[in-house]
């Protein structure tokens, strides 16, 4: 199991010089891919909390700065890392522009660009791009329609209830086929059968990306099943389920002592937290992206870096 490294974005990081660090430290260490996320603004007092039943939005996500931006540097910085979105909220996006824009980044980087994508949940960031909640499935399918349509040969024409192109050249085009990667939920996810965002994923992604739901040997098996059910009907679609990839996302808080059992996965000491990078690739993930964004103490990045090799040396001596 491959690993990657989420990249500074939050409040308190010097942008001007953390990004590069950042990229630069994570490719020397080892790291296989650098991310980026979306968090488009910060509501004092948000339609919906961050999560059920009342959990408040993190406070370092007050700023997240934009990610298409911190991978453009990440990408000037580094020469083999991959570089991905996880993820960015489909229906904040004019699908065009988007399309166009990973595309640009794929070309800067000689094509190491994966697009995350996802519906999204926050009901003050659907109203600031002029969305609502009840648009967010539809405009995730519209955006990968366009992208099909943009990333393919020109004269590009597509159609769609937002977006008409007739004959046209949309350049530049990606050195090669972007893998495009849909998030949605935890490791029980593909259990839901018959449910929308599963058939989605089935029929139409390069991948998923999920987050661990439990911890331990349950943990694993949960998100295994899931993953090998996701793949069973993109199977039944015709598709090569070989060419697609689980890359599980470990949003990653310390604590000062051990977590009791019931922990939720990626929370406890540095010790539990290799034990969750362990079940993650018991569970058959080809990568893990570590986030290290929500940390109170990591508006230093270079200590955020100093913990990010550790954990890397740790798991290429596991």
């Amino acid at each position: 199991m491959k690993l990657g490294l989420r990249l500074p974005q939050r409040l308190g990081v010097d942008l001007r010089h953390d990004v590069v660090e950042a990229a630069r430290t994570a490719e020397a260490a080892g790291y296989a891919s650098l991310w980026a996320f979306e968090r488009l603004l910060f509501p004092e007092n948000p339609a919906e909390p961050y999560a059920p039943p009342n959990v408040p939005w993190p406070e370092p996500q007050r700023q997240t700065a934009d990610p298409l931006a911190v991978l453009t540097a990440a990408a000037v910085a580094t020469e083999k890392v991959r570089l991905g979105t996880s993820v960015l909220i489909a229906a904040l996006h004019t699908p065009i522009q988007l399309a166009k824009a990973l595309a640009t980044i794929d070309q800067i980087s000689g094509g190491r660009m994966v697009a995350g994508l996802g519906a999204g949940w926050s009901t003050d960031e659907f109203r600031a791009a002029g969305a609502t909640r009840a648009d967010r499935g539809r405009f995730l399918d519209e955006t990968l329609d366009v992208f099909d349509a943009a990333w393919g040969p020109d004269p590009v024409s597509v159609r769609t209830p937002r977006v008409v192109i007739d004959k046209a050249s949309v350049l530049p085009k990606p050195v090669s086929k972007i893998p495009v990667m849909l998030g949605g939920g935890g490791s029980n996810l593909g259990r839901a059968t018959g449910s929308k965002p599963v058939d989605r994923i089935a029929k139409r992604a390069d991948g998923w990306l999920p987050f661990l739901s439990r911890t331990g040997p349950a943990g694993a098996a949960e998100l295994r099943a899931s993953w090998d059910r996701i793949r069973e009907m993109a199977s039944g679609y015709g598709r090569d389920t070989s060419r697609m990839e689980m890359i599980l996302v470990g949003n990653v808080t310390f604590t000062d002592r051990p977590a009791g059992p019931d922990r939720s996965p990626f929370v406890g000491t540095l010790d539990q937290i290799m034990d969750d990078v362990q079940t993650a690739a018991e569970a058959g993930a080809d990568e893990l992206i570590v986030d290290l964004n929500l940390q109170d103490w990591f508006t230093s990045t270079r200590q955020m870096l100093e913990t990010a090799v550790e954990i890397r040396e740790r798991a290429t001596v596991s």
